[in-house]
């Protein structure tokens, strides 16, 4: 024996594929309620650049695959039946974030039991990033908005307050002369603020080497996200009063929506490069 690894397509007994094979066939109408979800919920669009983000990035690491000796782990037992209770428990309750959940921790649980805790280790985020494709209940996600609603609504009344813009906030809705502005649920930036989390978390992944910095990268998102949506919020009531009210609800509020995610990724991205750099200068050599 020469001790070379074999490449891990080739690694890969017959019986992983066909049960590949069953759970795929297990899974494809919760795919396909998925793929539905993405089409008609525009909030979940970037669910379609999800999994292809997460195979490039696998297929990025394909060489180092190659040189991961694989080796069967029972610790992956307890993922597994994790996502198999999943999958039972969110098929009974008819609750679909339960079930494609399921799927995402039954995915690494096979990884982790028949491929060993490495290669569990080197797969684990492009698995893990697959969670940022799926819909989060509805329950959570209204509960979530009309709080954010109100937050924008206020510290936009103040910032029209300090530029001497009379106006009078009622719950989420901005009173200005000879026109209300309600900020709608579209509107609390929970949709920027999702579609931004998925981008920040591959731009952390690619960009920073410790783990603090893409968590702390990623966390960014939230307050860049807030603070982008509060400002799209007052250049539309300040649109609304200085020039015209349809002119800010048509074209001001659509292309305001477009720049502000658009800004908000450049931030993002500034804040990265700074963080990259935070910690990285090497010492000057000693003469």
């Amino acid at each position: 024996m020469n001790g070379r690894i074999l490449p891990l397509r080739q690694r890969i007994p017959f019986g992983i594929i066909i049960l590949g094979v069953f759970l795929f066939a297990i899974y494809l109408p919760v795919f396909v309620e998925l793929v539905d979800d993405w089409e008609r919920d525009s909030n979940y669009s970037h669910g379609f650049l999800v999994p292809l983000v997460s195979l490039f990035l696998l297929w990025r690491k394909r060489k180092e695959f190659a040189h991961i000796p694989t080796q069967s782990t029972p610790l992956g037992l307890g993922a597994i039946a994790a996502g198999l209770f999943l999958l039972l428990v969110g098929t009974a309750g008819a609750e679909y974030f339960t079930v494609r959940l399921s799927f995402v921790i039954l995915l690494f649980g096979l990884v982790w039991y028949f491929g060993g805790t490495r290669l569990a280790k080197a797969v684990s985020f492009p698995i893990w990033y697959l969670i940022l494709a799926i819909p989060i209940p509805y329950v959570i996600y209204f509960a979530a908005a009309f709080p954010l609603q109100v937050l924008g609504t206020k510290i936009t009344t103040s910032l029209l307050h300090l530029i001497g813009l009379p106006c009078i906030r009622q719950g989420n809705i901005i009173h200005l002369q000879g026109y209300s502005l309600e900020v709608v649920e579209a509107c609390s930036g929970l949709r920027s603020l999702v579609s931004l989390l998925a981008l920040s978390g591959v731009y952390a992944y690619l960009t920073q080497k410790t783990t603090l910095k893409k968590l702390i990268l990623f966390a960014s998102a939230v307050p860049i996200a807030l603070i982008a949506n509060i400002f799209r919020i007052f250049i539309t009531a300040l649109g609304a009063y200085a020039i015209s009210p349809k002119l800010a609800e048509d074209f001001l509020h659509e292309l305001s929506g477009l720049l502000v995610f658009v800004v908000s990724f450049i931030c993002m991205f500034v804040f990265g490069a700074i963080l990259k750099r935070i910690g990285s200068k090497k010492a000057p050599a000693a003469s």
